[in-house]
């Protein structure tokens, strides 16, 4: 099975940046469904950040403007650049294919002064 890992989380004070990685451990050149989730304690884990079937991009309207997803696929990597940082963005970040059907285990991402 396909295996995907999240890096690059951490605290970080409101109004900074995160970039987050996702490596995939198969090639993701043919895979167009594939995202960044988020799930906060207490709430329903949120599709964040998403390659559309057109090839492009879309995101949820929280994250709209200050979140970029982005994908290497000679790296067989998906990022996830975060600026703009809001306390409520504070969550467990995954990256998951429903084309895979693998999800990541997360990368913790705290905003706090």
């Amino acid at each position: 099975q396909v295996q995907l890992v999240e890096s690059g989380g951490g605290l970080v004070q409101p109004g900074g940046s995160l970039r987050l990685s996702c490596v995939v451990s198969g090639s993701i050149s043919t895979i167009y469904s594939m995202g960044w989730y988020r799930q906060a304690p207490g709430k329903q884990r949120e599709l964040v950040a998403f390659f559309t079937s057109g090839g492009g991009t879309d995101y949820a309207g929280t994250v709209k403007g200050r979140f970029t997803i982005s994908r290497d696929n000679a790296k067989n990597t998906v990022y996830l650049q975060m600026n703009s940082l809001k306390p409520e963005d504070t969550a467990v970040y995954s990256c998951g294919s429903p084309q895979l059907g693998s999800w990541g285990r997360g990368t913790q991402v705290t905003i706090s002064s």
